[in-house]
């Protein structure tokens, strides 16, 4: 993974693994204009709530680029229109608002600047947000890995790795500092149904760097960790309210209850950008509902019956009570006393 960039922006293209097409496949998606990134967003050509907000400010950039040729009143117009349209991809991922909002600020704040240099100062905040994000990853792994024995055996959900970030990873990247700092540990990644990004990305990634580990289905879990074969859960988080409430993929909230019945450490490792501290609790975030046929069909081939109804939320949301710490670039935290903004 260490020669394998995630997001990458050159000569005015977006460059993004296209992680439908792992573990096949590794290939670039490339987003010409912010009406691709709109799309890459949405079909989950690039996920993980870190690397959204990255993908979602270079779309700025590209639309800020689009529009450079327009009269001013024309251009802040369709430039508002594109951020309208890029905070709208998808609906749980609160990286997604934070780094939209964080360029409007940016735009606003040089609104009286020629076209070109509002260009340029778009740009320096992008790349700004791309480099933060690499430097908060391993600040948080850092701080993860002091809570990790030699000899622990660790089960993680989804991924989030450097797939789901510009580099490095959040949870994934916690494991990743201590497979570096010698501690002889043990992975279990959940599959991660229904889109598997467990099996296909996760498992991708962990043999990349040679970490050891098993894949397990989703229902394995609770085996698992009841046997005593768990030590601690780590996972990531895509919007956390301002108690602690955590909304991450589906499946996290069935697996913090059964970690708190049988007294298994349940970390969440996220950046402090993913604290929507405008929201009291976890009741006020949207879960995304997506396409019966994430469930109905696997790589486009039909595994339930024709007119099935399906129930498809992509996440859900463990309460704080559940959760042993928050896992920051600041530091570890109880999950009902975050750092402040």
């Amino acid at each position: 993974m260490k020669d394998i960039k995630t997001i990458e922006f050159k000569e005015d293209t977006l460059y993004l693994i296209d992680q439908r097409k792992l573990p096949a496949t590794c290939e670039y998606f490339q987003c010409k204009n912010y009406r691709d990134v709109d799309f890459a967003i949405a079909d989950m050509v690039v996920r993980g709530a870190p690397a959204i907000g990255a993908a979602a400010a270079y779309g700025v950039v590209l639309a800020a680029k689009e529009f450079l040729k327009e009269d001013r009143e024309q251009f802040f117009k369709k430039l508002d229109e594109a951020l309208q349209v890029l905070n709208e991809s998808r609906p749980t991922a609160v990286n997604l608002m934070w780094a939209i909002n964080r360029m409007r600020k940016v735009i606003d704040k040089n609104k009286d600047l020629p076209l070109e240099a509002i260009y340029e100062k778009i740009k320096e905040e992008a790349d700004t947000i791309y480099k933060e994000d690499v430097e908060t990853n391993k600040r948080i792994a850092q701080y993860g890995n002091e809570l990790i024995k030699d000899g622990d055996r660790i089960l993680t959900h989804c991924n989030t790795g450097a797939l789901a970030t510009v580099q490095y990873g959040t949870a994934l990247g916690v494991i990743r500092e201590a497979h570096y700092s010698g501690k002889n540990i043990f992975v279990y990644a959940d599959e991660t149904r229904p889109r598997l990004q467990g099996a296909k990305l996760t498992a991708w990634e962990l043999m990349q760097e040679g970490i050891p580990f098993k894949l397990i289905s989703d229902s394995a879990a609770a085996t698992l960790i009841r046997d005593g074969k768990v030590d601690l859960i780590i996972v990531g988080a895509d919007r956390i309210a301002s108690n602690g409430d955590t909304a991450n993929k589906i499946g996290t909230f069935m697996l913090s209850v059964v970690a708190k019945a049988y007294n298994v450490p349940f970390y969440i490792a996220a950046p402090t950008s993913t604290i929507d501290y405008d929201i009291k609790s976890g009741e006020e975030i949207v879960i995304e509902e997506r396409s019966s046929e994430e469930i109905t069909h696997i790589n486009g081939i039909r595994i339930a019956p024709e007119g099935v109804e399906v129930y498809n939320p992509a996440f859900d949301v463990t309460p704080y009570e559940n959760i042993t710490g928050l896992i920051t670039e600041k530091g570890v935290f109880p999950p009902n006393k975050l750092p402040l903004p």
